[in-house]
C-alpha cells in the first residue's frame, strides 16, 4: 500500500526544534538563568524576553503534538511488537545513555563556569522529553492499535464530523484546560520534570495521533483557517502582554498555545508539503542535534562570555557556534560511525553510504528519520 509522505510534519519537527536550539541560547542572556541550571552572561539581554515569552507557550506542546502524529504514521506498517522494539531502540536507548553520557557534559561545563568542584551524576536534564514520549507509547499504544483495527469507527467519524467545522480543533483545549485547572502549575511554560508538563505532553500526543487518524477533515480546516487560528494567537499573546504582563489565566494561555500550533499546521500543509536534499538531511540531523546542543551550547558560552566584546556579539557568537559544532560532531561522527547511530536514534548503517540510501530506499518506506523517531 502507498501512503502520503507528509515533509510539512518532518518541516515542523526541525523548526522546532530549532527553536528549541536558539530558545535555549537565549537564557543564557536573561537574569534568572541560573536558577533553572543555565550559565549566565554578565551582559543581559533583557529584551529577548518579548519573543521568548511568545515561542515559550507552544515550542514543546507542538514537539508532542508531532511526535504523536509520529507514531500514526509508524503504526501503519508496524504490528504491536515491532512498535514497542523499535521505540526502545530508537527513544529509549538514547535516552538512557544520554542520561549518563550527555547531560553530565553540560553539567561539567557549568560547574567548570563558576569554579564548583567538579562532580559527575547521571540526571534528566533537557532528556526528559524522551522519557515522556517513552511513556506516553507504552500507555496509550492498546488504544492507537485499536483505533488501526477499526479504521472507519464511530469515532473517527465523529471526529471527521467535529474536525470539519474551525471550532472543532479549538474545542480540544477543554482538555488542556481541565489540565491547568486540576494540576495547578506555577507556570503555565514549566514542562520540564513536572506533572503539568507530564500531563499536557500526554494530552497533545494523543490529540497529535487523532488528528492525522481523522484524515482529510483535520487538515483542510487547517488549511482554510490557518489565517483566523494565526490572528487568533496574536490578538491572545497581545492580551498576554498588555493586559496580564505575560502572566495570563490558563484557559486564555492554552487557547493561545493550541491557535499558534494549529495556524503552524496549515501554514506548513500550505507551503512546506514537498521533498527536498535539505529536508532529509536535516530530517536525520534534528534528534541527534537535540540531544547534543546543551553540552555544545555550554562550551561555547564557556569560551565566549568572558570575552570583552559586545553582548549581541556574544550571543550570535553562542548561535553560531552551537549550530557550527553541532553540525560538525554530528557530520563527522554520529553520522559516520556506526556504533554511535542508535545511540543517537539513528537506523543503523548499512554498507552503502547514507546519500545513496536516501535516493534508493522507495518512497513508501522512507518517512524521515525523525517522523517515525522520538
Amino acid at each position: 500500500m502507498t501512503h502520503e509522505r507528509r515533509y510539512d510534519i518532518d518541516w515542523l519537527r526541525v523548526i522546532a526544534i530549532g527553536f528549541l536550539l536558539i530558545y535555549h541560547i537565549a537564557i543564557i542572556f536573561q537574569p534568572w538563568a541560573m536558577f533553572v541550571g543555565f550559565v549566565r552572561s554578565p551582559e543581559l539581554m533583557e529584551s529577548l524576553w518579548v519573543p521568548m515569552t511568545a515561542l515559550n507557550v507552544w515550542r514543546i506542546p507542538l514537539l508532542f503534538f508531532v511526535s504523536g502524529m509520529g507514531v500514526y504514521f509508524a503504526l501503519r506498517k508496524r504490528n504491536w511488537k515491532q512498535l514497542l522494539r523499535e521505540r526502545t531502540q530508537r527513544i529509549l536507548l538514547p535516552f538512557l545513555f544520554g542520561v549518563v553520557a550527555i547531560t553530565p557534559l553540560h553539567m561539567y561545563i557549568f560547574q567548570g563556569f563558576y569554579n564548583m568542584p567538579l562532580s559527575y551524576f547521571p540526571h534528566l536534564g533537557h532528556l526528559w522529553f524522551l522519557g515522556n514520549i517513552f511513556v506516553y507509547v507504552l500507555l496509550l499504544s492498546p488504544f492507537f492499535f485499536y483505533l488501526k483495527m477499526h479504521p472507519e469507527g464511530r469515532l473517527k467519524k465523529g471526529l471527521s464530523i467535529l474536525m470539519s467545522n474551525p471550532l472543532g480543533p479549538i474545542s480540544v483545549s477543554v482538555f488542556f484546560i481541565a489540565e491547568v485547572m486540576l494540576v495547578k502549575p506555577q507556570l503555565f511554560e514549566l514542562y520540564a520534570e513536572t506533572w503539568h508538563g507530564f500531563f499536557l505532553g500526554l494530552l497533545a500526543f494523543l490529540f497529535g495521533f487523532l488528528f492525522v487518524y481523522t484524515g482529510k477533515a483535520f487538515w483542510q480546516t487547517m488549511l482554510k483557517w490557518r489565517w483566523a487560528y494565526l490572528g487568533l494567537a496574536l490578538l491572545l499573546y497581545g492580551m498576554r502582554y498588555f493586559i496580564f504582563g505575560f502572566n495570563a489565566p490558563g484557559y486564555l494561555m492554552v487557547v493561545e498555545s493550541n491557535s499558534w500550533i494549529f495556524a503552524l499546521f496549515g501554514l506548513s500543509y500550505r507551503y512546506l508539503n514537498r521533498p527536498s536534499a535539505l529536508l532529509r538531511y536535516l530530517s536525520e540531523a534534528a534528534y541527534p542535534v537535540y540531544i547534543i546542543h546543551m553540552f555544545v551550547l555550554y562550551a561555547g558560552a564557556y569560551l565566549i562570555l568572558p570575552l570583552e566584546i559586545p553582548v549581541l556579539i556574544k550571543f550570535i557568537g553562542v548561535v553560531l557556534f552551537t549550530g557550527v559544532f553541532c553540525y560538525l560532531i554530528f557530520e563527522l561522527l554520529i553520522r559516520r560511525i556506526g556504533i554511535l547511530r542508535p545511540l543517537f536514534g539513528l537506523k543503523p548503517k548499512t554498507g552503502k553510504g547514507m546519500s545513496d540510501m536516501i535516493v534508493k530506499v522507495p518512497r513508501s518506506q522512507r518517512m524521515g528519520s525523525l517522523k517515525d523517531g522520538a
